[in-house]
């Protein structure tokens, strides 16, 4: 790889062994394609065989993919988070490990953000297409109430992958840890007036292992419930704030 870094790619795993080989297989036609990429594949506190399978996978690559490995899992935000603080790219990218967002698009949703207007008030973000009825409406619904509470249109907010320019980086300071990072992220994008731009996708069959989000039925509550309750409280801090600023005048 060039020293210079362009891009860098974030996978957080948990619980990914049976996934990590076709992961690795992917990751390696995109590195051997193009130079100046790097991946982090965080080991978000796994509690299957994922160390030993990151081992033997590094032993037999020398391409760019670094492990980065985090003891206890503290949620899925924090994972990339730590993989995010790790990367060295001037330009960032996250996605999931499943397979189900193929890593080629991350490379397509890049060169749709160099080649935008100004790249460094751009972020992107995957839009899924060809999903199940059901799906579209889970995914309409939460869209609408996030969009009515925050005051920020927002749609699609758990597709991937999400890219944006390093110096975005200091907005995530205070970003949550757990699956409502990615609501943070495009409303923070938003109220900053960042360009939002989307990239199609088509979202694929996990091959092996757990849908760690809103996979199945009961992921998909569990994932509603943590989402309402982080809308409301980031509405409260904006009602605290807008209040605080009127007092000061």
């Amino acid at each position: 790889m060039d020293d210079y870094t362009a891009l860098s790619i974030v996978l957080p795993c948990y619980n990914e062994s049976g996934n990590l080989p076709n992961i690795y297989a992917v990751l390696n036609k995109i590195l051997q394609a193009q130079s100046g990429i790097e991946v982090l594949l965080v080991n978000n506190g796994s509690t299957d065989n994922s160390a030993m399978v990151f081992a033997e996978l590094q032993k037999t690559h020398t391409l760019p993919i670094r492990v980065v490995s985090v003891e206890k899992n503290l949620g899925y935000g924090h994972g990339i988070l730590t993989g995010v603080r790790a990367a060295q790219g001037k330009f960032i990218a996250w996605s999931h490990a499943d397979m189900q967002t193929d890593p080629r698009d991350i490379l397509a949703a890049y060169e749709k953000l160099i080649q935008s207007a100004d790249p460094e008030r751009t972020v992107v973000k995957g839009k899924r297409k060809n999903r199940p009825l059901l799906d579209e409406f889970f995914t309409s619904g939460m869209a609408w109430l996030s969009s009515a509470a925050l005051g920020q249109r927002l749609y699609d907010i758990n597709a991937q992958p999400k890219l944006f320019p390093r110096s975005f980086f200091t907005v995530l300071d205070d970003a949550p840890t757990d699956f409502s990072l990615d609501l943070f992220f495009l409303y923070e994008a938003k109220k900053r007036g960042y360009t939002l731009l989307e990239h199609e996708v088509v979202f694929g069959k996990r091959e092996h292992g757990e849908a760690k989000g809103g996979g199945t039925m009961k992921g998909k509550l569990k994932l509603i419930k943590r989402t309402l309750g982080y809308i409301f409280e980031l509405r409260r801090k904006l009602k605290t704030s807008h209040g605080n600023r009127r007092t000061s005048y």
